[in-house]
């Protein structure tokens, strides 16, 4: 399998245990910090197109830039394009960690989610 990139913010206890899993199962990856340097909005849509998630599904939903910008009452009358513009602009408000490769997406951490998609 080719290697995975992992956008992860090192702050983020939710990475650093998805790091510590990737590692512990021998499983090769290419750090991307998610805050300086997020996806851009055609990455992005990519991602969230092969995840067969909703939209919604990639914003951290308990980041201080969602709570700051009030988009628990204003996500829902935005447009997709709308959405892809906040998520690409702010590193912060995307899920994490993000996990890519091939076609494959995980968004978060859930090691049964993981051990299905990555191993």
């Amino acid at each position: 399998m080719a290697d995975i990139t992992a956008y992860l913010y090192n702050k983020c206890g939710t990475c650093r245990k998805a790091k510590k899993w990737l590692e512990e199962q021998g499983i090769a990856y290419c750090e991307v910090p998610i805050v300086d340097t997020p996806p851009e909005k055609e990455q992005l849509r990519a991602y969230w197109q092969q995840s067969g998630l909703e939209l919604k599904k990639f914003f951290n939903t308990s980041g201080q830039s969602y709570r700051e910008l009030g988009l628990k009452d204003r996500l829902k009358d935005m447009s997709e394009e709308e959405m892809l513009d906040l998520l690409a602009a702010d590193g912060k408000l995307i899920k994490r960690p993000l996990l890519v490769a091939e076609g494959k997406v995980t968004v978060g951490f859930k090691e049964e989610e993981m051990e299905k998609t990555w191993k």
